[in-house]
């Protein structure tokens, strides 16, 4: 299954203020997404893939480490699933 993954304009500022090793960690994301499909990817343990509650209901995110996560959301064109990451931030525990 072809997917496409793009940056919300939101994501793209925040990528610019993040430690360069979260950068890689999304990169390597969108990599996978992009090659294998985001069934694919969603089964990597290391990226934690959950679906979000409360007002982040139909999001999804996956945990860049112990602080940060990108939120997702995926919407279906077809045969192409574009997915489009949202925002990549600190998360507060």
């Amino acid at each position: 299954m072809h997917c496409t993954v793009n940056l919300s304009p939101l994501s793209k500022r925040q990528l610019k203020r993040v430690p360069s090793h979260i950068v890689a960690k999304v990169q390597y994301w969108v990599a996978l997404v992009e090659k294998e499909g985001l069934l694919v990817a969603r089964r990597v343990k290391g990226f934690n893939d959950e679906a979000l509650a409360g007002t982040r209901v139909g999001q999804r995110s996956i945990r860049l480490n112990s602080a940060y996560r990108a939120i997702y959301r995926e919407q279906k064109d077809g045969l192409i699933h574009v997915v489009q990451i949202l925002e990549v931030n600190k998360h507060e525990y």
